[in-house]
């Protein structure tokens, strides 16, 4: 093809092409100091950088209930985690570098999990913020007042059908029963 009439996707330069967008989330173990979580995710940063990426968004760490117990193998036995500090980076590098981001991930002591994943063109424009999306979670307290009780009282005197020609009412604790 001559240059005037190539496609868009290959007129792209060199370094571009070969750059994606990636997303690393991780639980950092709840035994760490709380001073010393924002170590380990510098740590991870340190990595990214260290292979050519670019940062490009973060959200630290904080301490979360996680929805279900986590088991980690850690200093000879199983151990059951039930919290755990979660973060996020956003970065692009070059899809052959990123071998080297998981190795340092999951040589890291500190980590109880990670999830590493390829970003869609939609998803590197809408970054999902976890923190505040949880904070914004409400919980509602439902209270049983007497008035609730009574509807039910009042729903139970409504007439039941014994059969297609009789129905029986409940009045006042009398019980009559009409043909239909």
């Amino acid at each position: 093809m001559s240059e005037s009439n190539m496609p868009a996707a290959e007129a792209v330069g060199g370094s571009e092409r070969e750059l994606a967008a990636y997303e690393l989330a991780c639980h950092v173990l709840p035994t760490v100091a709380e001073g010393e979580v924002t170590a380990v995710f510098d740590r991870i940063k340190t990595a990214i950088t260290a292979i050519g990426g670019q940062i490009v968004n973060e959200e630290a760490p904080a301490r979360f209930d996680l929805a279900y117990e986590i088991v980690q193998y850690l200093e000879g036995r199983n151990r059951k985690f039930s919290s755990a500090y979660f973060g996020w980076v956003r970065f692009t590098a070059s899809p052959e570098r990123i071998a080297e981001i998981n190795e340092v991930v999951e040589n890291s002591k500190e980590v109880l999990r990670y999830l590493l994943i390829r970003l869609t063109k939609v998803e590197e424009a809408n970054p999902f913020f976890f923190h505040p999306a949880i904070a914004d979670r409400k919980v509602e307290t439902v209270v049983v007042e007497e008035e609730a009780v009574e509807a039910v009282e009042v729903a139970e005197e409504i007439p039941a059908i014994i059969d297609e020609e009789t129905v029986v009412t409940v009045e006042d604790g009398e019980e009559t029963k009409e043909a239909v």
